[in-house]
């Protein structure tokens, strides 16, 4: 087995979502979860297909974002995974409906940071292991930091 990492890209305005289903349906349903959450969402996504025609299924409102998802789904190569790019909406808006699609198994993780997927490789093919979402910590927040979260939640509308 090889283990390596493949580096998600994605412009900095955008959103992703990676994670695991199970079924060709997968596509369309979580189509109808992104444009029924948020209605007028900019998206695209990609699931790498596991059997059968093996083929990278695509469907998305905004042609760049599904190339974006298409062309990080093809880095990744793992089956049944699936990537959503989005952009002027965020996962927190959509991430409940997406675990609850029939076919979801799991997520990997859902991030504007810079992100890299750890990979196996095997005879069989690639799957998963994890994925490296962001930077380390360099500190425990202080009183002012505090603060300065809980400002910015208000904010943006949520906390009142």
């Amino acid at each position: 087995m090889e283990i390596t990492t493949v580096k998600l890209e994605f412009p900095e305005d955008v959103n992703v979502i990676l994670g695991m289903s199970h079924f060709i349906k997968t596509v369309e349903d979580l189509y109808e979860v992104m444009v029924t959450n948020v209605p007028g969402a900019k998206f695209g996504l990609a699931f790498c297909e596991a059997s059968q025609e093996r083929l990278i299924r695509f469907a998305g409102t905004d042609d760049e974002l599904t190339q974006i998802a298409i062309k990080n789904a093809q880095a990744i190569g793992a089956g049944h995974s699936f990537i959503i790019v989005m952009r002027d909406c965020f996962p927190i808006n959509v991430l409940n409906a997406v675990k609850g699609c029939p076919e979801v198994c799991r997520i990997f993780c859902a991030t504007a940071n810079p992100v890299e997927v750890v990979i196996a490789e095997t005879e069989l093919g690639r799957g998963i292991l994890g994925v490296i979402d962001g930077f380390s910590p360099v500190g425990v927040e202080g009183d002012a930091e505090i603060t300065v979260r809980k400002d910015f939640l208000r904010k943006i509308g949520y906390k009142q």
